[in-house]
């Protein structure tokens, strides 16, 4: 990959979306780095990614919000127009998303649906939104979970909307294929960053737990999803599309 590659990373001022855009700059690929509300992080991320030698810019998005869309793909496309030269990128990482734990008898309709307006609605119409900026021969990868996997107490709704996720980036691979547009989803496992609470990356006793029901024998880290969704974005994976690929570590065989 190089600088003539662009990708939009959706929540990438902290945790798996910054290593992403983070390992994309270093192997020179121009990033955009959205953010619901810290722009001191995303300005950060981009301002790291530009001293990898890359071209970042920062911009506002709220994938919970569907009616600011328009105006993003506006901003979008102006943005690539003069820091880029281009009007199209591509790849896209559909990676902001929300975390709320709840037993199934005791979640909430809100709870409900603010997980599946994020999760399910959000990339839903945001990819469709990005559809026309998104280069043939590009690639997008969602992220879903483990969870669809396995079992993890109070994750009934979000599994179920990372579940629905999985569906869709098959349904995306078929339609998209005649643009050779590749779709893959990335299922990381217990993953040690803030989101949630921040409990996988800074609660020993749970650490420790999942270290011991996973093959690898610990938690995983930003670097290692980071990792394996470069890998996807990247040309030696031009014959992979249409599947999940589960970043665990091996949690819970």
């Amino acid at each position: 990959m190089s600088q003539s590659k662009i990708a939009v990373i959706t929540g990438a001022g902290r945790g798996v979306g910054r290593n992403t855009a983070l390992k994309l700059a270093a192997d020179g690929v121009g990033v955009v780095i959205t953010y619901r509300s810290s722009s001191t992080d995303a300005e950060a991320a981009a301002a790291e990614a530009q001293a990898a030698g890359v071209t970042a810019v920062a911009l506002e998005l709220d994938v919970d919000q569907v009616g600011t869309f328009p105006a993003f793909v506006d901003t979008l496309r102006a943005a690539l127009q003069r820091q880029w030269g281009r009007e199209d990128f591509d790849f896209l990482v559909n990676n902001a998303g929300i975390g709320i734990a709840a037993p199934f008898a005791e979640t909430t309709e809100a709870q409900f649906d603010a997980l599946f307006s994020t999760h399910v609605k959000g990339v839903f119409f945001l990819t469709q939104a990005l559809l026309p900026l998104i280069a043939d021969g590009g690639a997008i990868v969602n992220i879903s979970s483990g969870l669809t996997r396995f079992v993890g107490a109070g994750q009934s709704a979000y599994a179920t909307a990372k579940g629905a996720v999985e569906v869709l980036t098959r349904y995306l691979a078929k339609e998209l294929g005649p643009r050779g547009i590749r779709v893959n989803a990335v299922a990381p496992g217990a993953t040690g960053t803030d989101f949630g609470g921040g409990a996988l990356r800074d609660n020993d006793q749970v650490r420790r737990y999942l270290s011991q029901v996973t093959a690898l024998g610990r938690v995983g880290e930003p670097d290692d999803i980071g990792g394996a969704i470069v890998s996807l974005l990247s040309d030696g994976s031009r014959w992979i599309t249409a599947q999940r690929i589960e970043a665990s570590g091996g949690m819970n065989l």
